[in-house]
């Protein structure tokens, strides 16, 4: 199995960049999880709703391709973009990446 690296950077002021360790097969949402970094989750990471929106900001052919399904939550996601993904979908399948975390303190038990 190969690992690569996800580098987590944060909207959110005074939070440090993380870099990663990410296996393939993984799911950004699944090491948000393991290592204690806030990514909401609500409907516990099964793609439904858009509370892990993240930006994919490097590594886009890295990521399995979006689902019609994910695309229409992101649609309803606060401020989507191209480069708009839910940490569930983004499952690694070569190569590292590199995202950006929406800011967290938002949301307020939605």
């Amino acid at each position: 199995m190969n690992v690569y690296k996800v580098k987590f950077n944060f909207e959110e002021a005074g939070k440090e960049s993380i870099e990663l360790p990410i296996a393939e097969g993984e799911s950004v949402l699944d090491v948000a999880l393991d290592n204690d970094i806030e990514l909401q989750h609500n409907c516990g990471g099964v793609c439904g709703c858009s509370t892990c929106h993240i930006y994919v900001v490097n590594g886009m052919d890295n990521i399995q391709e979006i689902s019609d399904k994910e695309e229409d939550f992101i649609d309803r996601a606060v401020d989507p973009r191209i480069n708009s993904r839910l940490g569930c979908q983004c499952v690694i399948i070569d190569g590292n990446i590199e995202i950006l975390v929406p800011d967290q303190s938002g949301f307020m038990g939605h």
